[in-house]
């Protein structure tokens, strides 16, 4: 067993899922939706795209692609939820809409990622 493939995978579906958990609620309401939770999403996927960094592949490029654009949307939904709570007071309903949209589109990235992490390891032979 590869321990570097173990990590590897590990927080790619990690980045999945905690996004997932943050993604999932009214889309609208501040309280379906946990700061901390968006902060380790945002921590593990991007962990997940230096450890994409190292394959030479053609599938490690579209992997660290897939990753780059989750981290592109979590970054800036962070940006938008810290100009609505820092500039404005308080994150409104639309505001918070605007982040967990984003957090969506990182979701599908992470899919993405996990799809094809699950095709590579089918098609890998003994």
């Amino acid at each position: 067993m590869n321990t570097q493939r173990v990590w590897f995978a590990f927080f790619i579906v990690l980045a999945l899922t905690l996004n997932f958990g943050f993604f999932v609620g009214e889309i609208d309401n501040p309280d379906h939706h946990n700061l901390y939770e968006f902060f380790f999403a945002l921590m593990v996927s991007l962990i997940a795209t230096i450890l994409k960094i190292g394959d030479r592949s053609h599938l490690g490029a579209v992997l660290l692609a897939t990753s780059l654009v989750a981290d592109l949307q979590l970054i800036v939904a962070a940006v938008i939820w810290g100009y609505g709570s820092q500039v404005t007071g308080h994150v409104s309903g639309s505001l918070m809409a605007s982040i967990v949209s984003l957090a969506g589109g990182a979701m599908l990235a992470n899919v993405t990622s996990v799809i094809l992490l699950i095709a590579e390891t089918i098609q890998l032979k003994r």
